[in-house]
This record gives structure tokens, C-alpha cells and sequence, in this order.
């Protein structure tokens, strides 16, 4: 397969990113085509959707050959499950599918139509593969089930601040963090009152669970580094 794109996005590492697209709506996207790509043509009346989807590579997540079986993080990392239920990167083809809201199509003379989304769960500068438009008709199941995951608990962890730098930063950044962290990017069998880092942005941020409670710790600038 070609690589027709790549995505840019504040997430510099793989800790961190939500688990599934859409989950975090402030989370934002630029696709950029590759030279062969960069036609105007190409993406005509994609303006007219407002979901697309994102055939990508998990680039990071490459291995010499694969398992059938593999430990889902939400399930506790120890109970195996079938590769293909579920959507763990270590694949035997190692792609991504993801919906995303397209917010807008720009033109640049430089690069051509670039692509602005949202709800993106993608690794700064991952390959893309393909795009293509959400369709409601035929692509939304309202009566779908959702197999083992429907067991595990949804609810989302309460935010507490424990650094003042946090605030320091522009609002928009507190909401992105907070919600990204309020879906507990940890492993199920992670240790109460360790502390973790994340990466985004141009921030590593540092925090730690207690309970149904994250504490954030600390705020450092990237840039400072």
C-alpha cells in the first residue's frame, strides 16, 4: 500500500492517547498529502461531510510476526483474547481505523488541501493509508452490542490539581488534559499512588491515581527542556 498522507498531532508519544477516536473532541488533527496526493481534485465534496475515516498505520507498534491472542489493557492485562476482538495494535497487519470529525478543508500552495479534524487518537506524524467519507446511513448501528467491553466500567476519574503551573497554561490546554486524562490512560493493573508521565503538546505532565481520583502533580514545558 501507498502511503497517500501523514497526520499531525500533540501526541508525542503513544502513553496517553484516548483509546478509541471521538472520545475526546478537543483533540486536533492536521493531515498533510504526500506530493503525489496534494490534488485538488482528489477531495472534491469531502467538504460536505462531517465525519471521515482514517485508514492509518500503527507505525510504532511494528513486531516480527504475531499472536492470536493478546491481553487487552482494560480487561487488567491478564486475560488473553482473540486478536481480531479487539483492537490492539500488535497485529498481523499493524492498521488503525479511526472516525474523526472533519472540521475543515484548506488549501495551501505549498502542500496543497490539508485536512483539519478532531476527536483524532493518532500519534503525531503516523502514515495514513487511505480516506474516506462516514456514511450515517450505512456506517451508524444503533443497536449494535459491544461484545466483552460492555462489562467494563465507564466511568471517568475526577480531576484534582496539585500544581499550580497548571493553570498557567491557555484554557484550552487545561480542558484537552483534564479530559484525556479523565479516561485513565493507564493499564487496569496499574499501581495506586505511582506516578506516570505523559507527554502532549509541548507539556509532559505528571500525575498519579488514587481511587477514582488523578491528581495532577506536575507541569513541565518541552520547550524549556
Amino acid at each position: 500500500m501507498k502511503i497517500i498522507a501523514h497526520i499531525k498531532t500533540d501526541f508525542k508519544e503513544k502513553f496517553g492517547i484516548p483509546r478509541q477516536s471521538g472520545l475526546i473532541p478537543e483533540t486536533m488533527g492536521v493531515i498533510i498529502f504526500e506530493k503525489e496526493y496534494r490534488v485538488a481534485e482528489a477531495v472534491r465534496g469531502l467538504e460536505e461531510f462531517s465525519h471521515i475515516w482514517l485508514l492509518w498505520e500503527f507505525s510504532k507498534s511494528r513486531r516480527e510476526g504475531w499472536s492470536p491472542t493478546v491481553r487487552p489493557p482494560l480487561l487488567g492485562g491478564n486475560k488473553r483474547m482473540g486478536v481480531f476482538a479487539t483492537r490492539s495494535p500488535f497485529r498481523p497487519n499493524p492498521i488503525g481505523l479511526s472516525c474523526v470529525k472533519l472540521e475543515q478543508v484548506r488549501y495551501s500552495k505549498a502542500d496543497g488541501p490539508i485536512l483539519l479534524v478532531s476527536g483524532a487518537d493518532i500519534l503525531d506524524g503516523t502514515p495514513i493509508y487511505d480516506i474516506k467519507p462516514y456514511l450515517p446511513y450505512a456506517d451508524s448501528h444503533p443497536e449494535a452490542t459491544g461484545g466483552f467491553t460492555e462489562c467494563l466500567p465507564q466511568r471517568k476519574l475526577d480531576i484534582k490539581i496539585e500544581c499550580e503551573g497548571f493553570f498557567d497554561l491557555p484554557k484550552n490546554r487545561q480542558k484537552e488534559i483534564a479530559d484525556i486524562l479523565s479516561f485513565n490512560p493507564t493499564p487496569s493493573y496499574k499501581e495506586d499512588g505511582k506516578i506516570y508521565g505523559m507527554k502532549y503538546s509541548d507539556y509532559e505532565i505528571k500525575f498519579k491515581i488514587e481511587g477514582k481520583i488523578l491528581y495532577i502533580t506536575e507541569i513541565n514545558s518541552l520547550i524549556d527542556m
